[in-house]
């Protein structure tokens, strides 16, 4: 009753105002000045005139700046998929780039090959985690066998030991169980290359009266048949004479990043073990 009550006075005082509103719109044609009544009725008409006028202008002000809001929002939007298109764009930009640039090296590394190469891409490690291997997307179907030599342009990857019709298996030098017969290309002083860590070979069987020093670089000897004579191995970090030992403690950082290998060449030589002739039992 009371809530009905104050409806009613509300709408009341709404319809006095614009009676008021009328008459002095009507009277204020006829003469420049207002009466006394014409006075009170602005004094009581003027604040609430003003109230719902700015009222107004907030609401419509509101209203303005939502539908700006939509549209900055909506145009936000917009540009940051105009912006992550052209990261896109230019994150493919450059690995075409940097892919470009590795097939150019192994071109040019080639070129320095007097064997037949095949290039291939690295698709996988070694799947067990107990050898340094890699998995490449060539196998028997494109010619290769067991114990053909893997590099790319920096030097030696390492060599097949497993091949099926479409992939292969490389062990790296980095291996343990991998061997290289290697010399230093300085003093020509031979070794055998072997892993030791997934950074790092070793050079052994090098004599401790051997002219071994540190920066000197380790190329592949041509011993043993497999790797062609004089591919980069790596590079001499560290070196030792231990008192107890016969040979020399020879530390040697592969050329190849082995982290990052992506392309490799493999070299296409008959397998000198399958090349040989068979004795007649």
């Amino acid at each position: 009753m009371l809530h009905l009550k104050r409806i009613r006075t509300f709408w009341i005082w709404i319809v006095f105002i614009f009676i008021a509103l009328f008459f002095l719109s009507s009277n204020l044609g006829k003469r420049r000045s207002w009466n006394p009544a014409e006075q009170i009725i602005v004094e009581i008409t003027a604040p609430i005139q003003k109230f719902v006028k700015q009222t107004v202008n907030t609401i419509e002000g509101l209203w303005l700046n939502y539908f700006a809001l939509v549209n900055v929002r909506h145009e936000n939007v917009r540009l940051q998929r105009e912006i992550n298109v052209l990261r896109m764009e230019n994150d493919r930009y450059r690995e075409v780039v940097a892919t470009n640039k590795r097939l150019q090296d192994l071109l040019q590394f080639k070129g320095t090959i007097h064997w037949p190469v095949l290039a291939a891409q690295v698709i996988g490690r070694d799947p067990s985690g107990w050898f340094e291997s890699v998995i490449i997307d060539k196998g028997k179907n494109s010619g290769l066998t067991v114990n053909m030599p893997v590099v790319d342009a920096r030097g030696v990857v390492g060599r097949l030991v497993s091949v099926s019709p479409g992939y292969a298996k490389a062990l790296l030098v980095i291996d343990q169980n991998s061997a290289v017969d290697g010399l230093i290309q300085r003093s020509r002083e031979k070794g055998i290359v072997k892993g030791i860590s997934s950074k790092f070979c070793k050079l052994d069987y090098v004599v401790k009266t051997s002219d071994v020093v540190v920066g000197d670089m380790v190329v592949t000897s041509g011993m043993g048949r497999v790797f062609p004579k004089g591919l980069p191995v790596g590079e001499v970090v560290e070196v030792a004479n231990i008192p107890w030992e016969l040979f020399k403690e020879i530390k040697v950082r592969p050329m190849v990043d082995f982290a990052k290998l992506e392309e490799v060449l493999v070299i296409l030589k008959e397998d000198p073990l399958s090349s040989q002739p068979k004795e007649n039992k």
